[in-house]
């Protein structure tokens, strides 16, 4: 079959259409949280759950960002591999962090059932394998996943009719969801135990303290206790958490699928860059076969074409009943060096001010992580995750990753000595306003990536996600 040709990046997800009115003058609130995605919504609903006042800020809808653009696998696999967490991090801290991605899948589940979110949620098994078919590692990660408490199995091969994965790992209880109809019910659920969102509002500083608040793009301001910066990547920070991860685009194809050859199962393997796959049966239509993975760093390529192109190669080799294209998009991830999500209080920032990033490929479990562990922080209850995911630790284990990642962004720099491809369009600096990076044109988004930690731009210029703090400067 011919490579069908699909126009545009649209997530296959279709945003709920909730009407939200933006900020006007001013507001106050127990906790402000600024980000409606997978973190933002989970913390908000926490603390309104809590009785807390919960205003929450975003420039576009819920869900309308990154976390719109996922896959949406909920899973206890992390992309570092349980060998390599416990190495980081220790035995008991690599079993902390899996108790909570097992139990976040288990609350999604279940508020998910109290809001009467109809979000296709689904419990089913994840099964890992190795791209050559040969299994080598799998039994040291399937002894380190039994050690952090996840009672996986091994397997000679995947049950699937496609292809032989040849050995694999099945990891039971995962899950699977439509992203866009998760956030939007969660949203509703917000409200309706008190919490306020406003949308077409961008936050552009914050200040913790005594006399703690958010300021937005329209100069209405945001009085509250405590503030959460759920943007993917915070905005409020130049370097203590951006130097310990790395921003990554990352990849996805939706293709038509006979129900008898869509897999009942999410599949991963262990190529670099790896694929993901899992089936998604919409309300209307065929069922789809969701296939990403294509990763590279931000702003380091310009090949979206052929990255797409690739992922349908792998596709077709091994579902040969894979029918038409009907969707293709990039997302922006965010990886740890050491592995773990950075979720607490903002490093070298007043203690009232606090951030959730570097959610690397599970973005759907780490915010419910985020909407528990922030509440439970925020109302002084204490929860054994705090110290897992603290944005401030130091991982002496993880230095060589950190310091390649350093160098990494450090030679993005090097640009300034050599003739540039020239600003931005429609008279906009190419500078990026979170350090100084060059940005990089993004054809397949049409979006101005930065290389050094990942700040975007759309094509005029204003900014799409942090770090960036402000959008491009126009020039004289």
């Amino acid at each position: 079959m011919s490579r069908a040709r699909v126009q545009g990046t649209t997530p296959l997800w279709i945003p709920g259409e909730t009407p939200r009115a933006a900020l006007r003058g001013g507001a106050r609130a127990d906790v402000c949280v600024i980000g409606a995605g997978a973190a933002g919504l989970c913390a908000a609903y926490a603390l309104a759950s809590a009785g807390l006042g919960v205003v929450v800020l975003d420039e576009r809808e819920p869900g309308a960002g990154e976390s719109g653009r996922t896959t949406a696998h909920l899973s206890c696999a992390l992309d570092k591999g349980w060998v390599e967490i416990e190495r980081l991090h220790g035995a008991e801290n690599a079993r902390l962090a899996a108790q909570s991605h097992a139990v976040a899948i288990k609350r999604i589940a279940k508020i998910a059932e109290l809001e009467e979110i109809s979000c296709g949620f689904e419990e089913l098994d994840g099964l890992s394998f190795t791209e050559d078919g040969r299994g080598e590692g799998l039994e040291a990660e399937l002894a380190a996943a039994r050690r952090a408490g996840l009672p996986v199995e091994f397997l000679e091969r995947a049950p699937l009719d496609a292809f032989d994965t040849g050995p694999c790992l099945r990891y039971p209880r995962q899950g699977q969801l439509d992203p866009a109809r998760w956030l939007e019910g969660l949203a509703k659920a917000v409200v309706r135990r008190g919490g306020r969102i406003f949308s077409g509002t961008r936050a552009v500083a914050v200040r913790g303290g005594e006399r703690a608040e958010v300021e937005t793009e329209g100069g209405a301001r945001v009085r509250a206790s405590s503030i959460i910066v759920a943007t993917n990547s915070p905005f409020n920070d130049l370097i203590a958490v951006h130097h310990q991860q790395q921003a990554r685009r990352t990849y996805a194809i939706a293709l038509e699928m006979p129900e008898t050859g869509a897999p009942k199962a999410l599949l991963w393997d262990d190529s670099d860059p790896y694929h993901y796959v899992r089936s998604h049966r919409p309300p209307e239509g065929p069922p789809l076969l969701i296939v990403g993975g294509e990763d590279h760093p931000t702003g380091r390529a310009d090949d979206g074409l052929a990255r797409w192109a690739r992922l349908e190669d792998w596709t077709r080799a091994r579902f040969l009943t894979a029918g038409a294209a009907r969707a293709r998009w990039s997302g922006q991830i965010v990886e740890p060096a050491d592995g773990l999500a950075f979720i607490g209080r903002n490093p070298l920032d007043h203690p009232n001010v606090y951030i959730a990033t570097g959610h690397s490929g599970n973005g759907i479990t780490y915010g419910m992580i985020a909407g528990l562990l922030l509440s439970d922080l925020i109302t002084g209850r204490p929860n054994e995750w705090a110290y897992v995911y603290e944005p401030g630790r130091v991982t002496p284990e993880a230095a060589p990753a950190y310091a390649e990642d350093a160098v990494a962004a450090a030679l993005q720099y090097s640009g300034w000595a050599l003739p540039s491809e020239g600003p931005a369009p429609c008279g906009l600096s190419s500078v990026c306003r979170h350090l100084g990076g060059r940005v990089r044109w993004n054809s397949a988004e049409r979006s101005w990536d930065c290389p050094v930690h990942g700040a975007r731009y759309d094509a005029r210029g204003r900014a799409l996600n942090g770090p960036a703090p402000a959008d491009l400067e126009k020039l004289a």
